[in-house]
């Protein structure tokens, strides 16, 4: 039980103390990166699923 005690008191200071949390505005900044390289990836797959449906209805109706 003591192990499990100083586990957490060592965390605890480690999270506290030691840890370099990142600012406000980075981590703002941080979620807009994502956000916009997410919707470029969608819109990018997106347009890649449409030109293959395209592609195979073509090819079905002319064969």
């Amino acid at each position: 039980m003591t192990k499990l005690i100083n586990f957490f008191k060592e965390s605890y200071d480690e999270m506290a103390h030691k840890v370099t949390w990142s600012k406000y505005s980075e981590l703002q900044s941080s979620s807009v990166l994502v956000l916009v390289a997410s919707l470029i990836f969608a819109l990018f797959i997106g347009l890649i699923d449409i030109s293959f449906e395209n592609l195979l209805d073509w090819y079905y109706h002319n064969l």
